[in-house]
């Protein structure tokens, strides 16, 4: 079922592309169908005063002290809904796992760093209040897609504002962020292009580029990465995702990159209907490695 609280699909601006305007159709057809029964979905649970402040919690009946992933929509920082997750639900409790799927503030309203703002809010709410939803507080792992890729890495990166915004330190255990833009940067971005709506709708001030890139802040990152983008993605997520493993592997978190073959940007996310995908199992193999 859609979340009703949030979906509007006259709240946001037209996608800019078919192909954007194609998978969400598609994700958001797949959100309508019903969960197993072994499925507990708690909805529109706040974070914050904002009505996009909110997530929704999937959780495998009976459960207690599971692992949390949190996974984060994409919609180039301007669109997008939490449901486009909803379709992962069976396959990431049947992992014995938590699935946690929230929106949050969209740019140009809220350009960023709203959503990274978010993103800590998010967490630090789920230290409080997701044992109560069968989740471990102390075990939560970090995903998302395209602009929610991003914004996995970036909060997973960024230790200190963790740190500052009250979270435990070891409450975050890994990322496995997906087709992330992970370089704000252009020298000189097209009039129209998606580089460009970057610098007059996305972030604040065009200088802050630079700190909104989860490839500036890979300097001693001690936490488990996967970074995955697909074969035919866009040279940005590709290259981008490249240049960051080049310099995680330097630090002492083990960090890894996967090319999912013939895939583009969104089959990337689209591709996960399949229970059998290898994202699933390298996410269960993570997990499962770190019970300490």
């Amino acid at each position: 079922m859609l979340d009703k609280s949030i979906f509007d699909p006259d709240d946001q601006m037209p996608l800019p592309f078919q192909a954007a305007q194609d998978y969400a159709q598609t994700v958001m057809a797949w959100a309508q169908a019903p969960l197993p029964s072994d499925v507990v979905a708690t909805r529109d649970l706040p974070y914050g005063e904002h009505r996009l402040q909110r997530y929704n919690v999937f959780a495998p009946r009976h459960f207690r002290n599971a692992p949390v992933l949190v996974f984060w929509h994409g919609g180039g920082w301007t669109n997008g809904y939490r449901d486009y997750t909803t379709f992962m639900a069976p396959y990431i409790t049947r992992l014995g796992m938590v699935l946690v799927a929230p929106s949050y503030r969209l740019a140009p309203e809220n350009p960023l760093p709203a959503a990274f703002e978010d993103g800590l809010a998010l967490l630090k709410a789920l230290t409080a209040d997701i044992a109560g939803l069968g989740g471990a507080p102390e075990r939560l792992y970090l995903a998302g897609h395209s602009a929610g890729g991003h914004l996995s890495a970036l909060v997973a990166l960024r230790e200190g504002d963790r740190r500052k915004a009250g979270l435990p330190e070891h409450a975050v255990r890994g990322c496995l962020p997906i087709s992330g833009i992970m370089d704000l940067h252009h020298p000189a971005p097209a009039p129209g292009t998606l580089e460009e709506r970057v610098y007059s709708m996305v972030l604040r001030k065009g200088v802050e580029d630079a700190v909104m890139s989860p490839l500036c802040w890979a300097a001693g990152n001690r936490l488990p990465m996967l970074l995955s983008y697909g074969e035919r993605d866009s040279e940005r997520v590709v290259r981008s995702n490249q240049r960051l493993l080049a310099l995680l592997q330097l630090q002492s978190g083990p960090a890894v990159g996967r090319v999912e073959t013939g895939s583009d940007h969104f089959q990337t996310h689209t591709r996960l209907s399949d229970p059998e995908h290898s994202w699933y199992r390298s996410l269960h193999k993570l997990v499962q490695s770190d019970r300490h």
